[in-house]
């Protein structure tokens, strides 16, 4: 059934940018996480504060309330004032947590049905496909800047540069 399989591939995809995520965290040093990589650019807290602050909003009552939550205040998610990694970690965690929360019971029947986002309608397949163009776009931010910081010692989170052979051989490819 293919709106299943959009559901299936929809938790799939959240699940595997969150773990790029996590992956990049745990190679860096904690003040790695609070370092802009340029003067005016975001560093991973700031863009770890303003994903969990569209995630909270976006996931928060789905189904009954506008995407954009009166209480959010966006604006505040690009000050840095996230001090600790715990503090980023558990960001990081409570915006999943959310997101899977509202996610995970959703089945086939409610993909056509309406939210809205800043006022706008859309189906529950656009909303989804919303996010995961929004979030994957920070996550890549995130991993660039743990690469730029990290330098060589930066550990692939895919097909190493280089290995495409002996990946695709081990594959028997």
């Amino acid at each position: 059934m293919p709106a299943l399989n959009f559901l299936d591939s929809a938790r799939k995809e959240f699940a595997y940018y969150r773990s790029l995520g996590d992956k990049t965290f745990a190679q860096l040093p904690d003040a790695d996480l609070f370092r802009e990589p340029a003067p005016g650019s975001n560093s991973i807290a700031v863009i770890v504060k303003h994903m969990h602050g569209n995630m909270m909003s976006r996931w928060t009552d789905l189904l009954t309330t506008d995407g954009e939550k009166p209480w959010r205040q966006r604006e505040a998610e690009f000050e840095s004032d996230l001090g600790t990694r715990a503090e980023l970690i558990a960001r990081w965690n409570e915006g999943w947590a959310c997101l899977f929360a509202a996610v995970d019971p959703l089945s086939p029947t409610d993909l056509e049905r309406i939210v809205h986002i800043r006022t706008e309608p859309h189906t529950l397949v656009q909303a989804i496909t919303r996010q995961l163009a929004h979030l994957p776009y920070h996550v890549g931010q995130i991993v660039l800047i743990g690469k730029l910081f990290r330098g060589e010692e930066f550990r692939s989170l895919s097909i190493p540069k280089g290995g495409t052979q002996a990946f695709n051989k081990a594959r028997g490819m």
